[in-house]
């Protein structure tokens, strides 16, 4: 179809510059063998036009893959509460379609026994979205997005809970699947009218423009051979490494003496939310089990 356009384009050129000359030759300015030359020229740059029609189409599209996004920083309008998030475990059954029928995860490769050993993921996280938009939604688009197949997969609790966490895509990526969860971030973005940061837009776009496809692959375990995810390289030291703190938690945070921190006690301190890298984090309680506590 496109060539077929671009051939039309030609004909309608040569047509508009063999009229023009014709007229310019007939009161003596152009000469047959300018005429000639002119025809010629045109005939030789249209693989270049082509090339360079083409090329605009690439750029054109890869500018487009974050198209109907905003781009403005977080923004937490509302408390976020977890339950306002919540979802059934029957949607296993409908990310197992997914992955040929098993309890197979994409950003590492593995493949589960059992559902127990697994968690239920969100691509993007429930907090994350809640701070990118939903923050202002009601209670009903959020536990539409809480259950959407689009935003679900599975991962280790080791992944879910302690890595990847609430993290974007500026924060953390699978080792796996990059160009899937990354264009799978933006899809659902796109759906609920969530924005991104311009760091996350940045990260989101390096990964997107590098793909030769966004399909996810499915790795044998073999292949993927200890695959441990990541986190993006980033300059802020807190992010790799976790909040440095000095002295025992439960000395430092725990007023009650009762060997437990809660929220009450990290908002007194000034720590909440409290996220799986913080070393209050072992001493509290997390009954969604999404690595963040007290949001």
């Amino acid at each position: 179809m496109k060539r077929k356009i671009g051939v039309g384009i030609a004909v309608v050129l040569v047509i508009v510059v063999v009229l023009g000359a014709s007229q310019l030759r007939a009161q003596g300015v152009l000469t047959l063998e300018g005429l000639a030359e002119k025809l010629n020229l045109l005939t030789t740059d249209q693989e270049q036009l082509t090339a360079r029609v083409a090329a605009l189409e690439a750029a054109a599209a890869s500018a487009n893959w974050l198209a109907g996004i905003p781009i403005r920083a977080e923004n937490r309008c509302t408390r976020y509460e977890s339950d306002d998030y919540r979802y059934p475990q029957s949607l296993e059954a409908q990310i197992m379609a997914e992955m040929d029928g098993s309890f197979y995860s994409p950003y590492t490769g593995e493949t589960f026994a059992w559902g127990e050993d697994v968690d239920i993921e969100h691509i993007v996280a429930r907090s994350e979205a809640h701070d990118s938009g939903l923050c202002a939604a009601d209670i009903f688009t959020r536990l539409a997005f809480a259950s959407d197949p689009l935003n679900l997969t599975f991962a280790s609790p080791a992944v879910n809970r302690d890595q990847k966490v609430a993290k974007d895509v500026a924060e953390w990526l699978p080792e796996l699947n990059k160009c899937w969860y990354v264009n799978r971030v933006v899809a659902v973005k796109r759906r609920y009218g969530l924005s991104m940061d311009a760091r996350e837009a940045e990260a989101a776009l390096a990964v997107l423009e590098a793909c030769p496809s966004v399909a996810m692959e499915i790795v044998a375990a073999a292949e993927a051979e200890e695959v441990t995810p990541t986190p993006a390289a980033s300059s802020d030291t807190e992010q790799q490494s976790g909040p440095q703190v000095e002295g025992d938690p439960l000395e430092l945070y725990d007023d009650n003496g009762n060997g437990r921190i809660t929220c009450a006690e990290a908002e007194r301190h000034g720590i909440a939310p409290v996220r799986s890298d913080h070393p209050a984090y072992q001493y509290m309680r997390d009954p969604d089990g999404d690595g963040v506590v007290c949001e």
